[in-house]
């Protein structure tokens, strides 16, 4: 399964040892990484991890 079929852009992930929840932002070509960002406090991270680093983050259920 290639990095885009797994995590398409958009997807919610997190670093397998923990961290916290980014959006990839973009696919690299075939060499295994994807590009995320998420926020720290108001300020706009990024990076790029490979794929076999990042789990999906499941969304968690609204309260009614």
């Amino acid at each position: 399964m290639s990095s885009g079929e797994k995590f398409p852009i958009g997807k919610l992930v997190r670093l397998k040892s923990g961290g916290p929840d980014m959006t990839v932002k973009s696919k690299t070509d075939s060499s295994g990484y994807l590009y995320t960002q998420w926020f720290a406090g108001k300020k706009l991270e990024q990076g790029h991890f490979q794929v076999d680093s990042l789990e999906e983050v499941k969304p968690k259920p609204e309260a009614e």
